[in-house]
């Protein structure tokens, strides 16, 4: 039951993050369609159960250099690989894909910290 929970909490927090950034951000759109929505979410989910850490490990040097922050890497790539992956999702240029990897992670932050504090109550 809580892995259950914790995945539909996942899929909650990454389609709140992929929303937050197509409002807030020009050059990051997925298509205006629910389905479009839902597809961009579940892959985007999948990508970071299975391919984040072994980007992670790869990366790790470099993540451990900038003391973490390289995880901002991590999360770009996985951004424009479903950029490149889906029709769906268009990020047109550099700046898009920074500014969306930043509100992205920290929707995913909030709402994953959030949960920790719901668990603990």
């Amino acid at each position: 039951m809580k892995l259950f929970f914790k995945s539909i909490f996942l899929l909650a927090s990454n389609f709140l993050a992929l929303a937050i950034a197509d409002y807030f951000i020009a050059g990051f759109n997925i298509q205006p369609t629910w389905q479009a929505y839902l597809r961009v979410t579940v892959i985007f989910t999948l990508a970071n159960l299975l391919i984040k850490p072994i980007l992670k490990i790869i990366l790790s040097p470099i993540i451990f250099i900038t003391l973490g922050l390289g995880v901002v890497i991590v999360n770009a790539l996985l951004l424009y690989g479903l950029d490149w992956f889906l029709d769906d999702l268009s990020i047109s240029g550099l700046y898009p894909l920074i500014y969306a990897t930043l509100i992205i992670g920290l929707t995913n932050f909030l709402f994953h910290f959030s949960a920790k504090k719901a668990y603990q109550d």
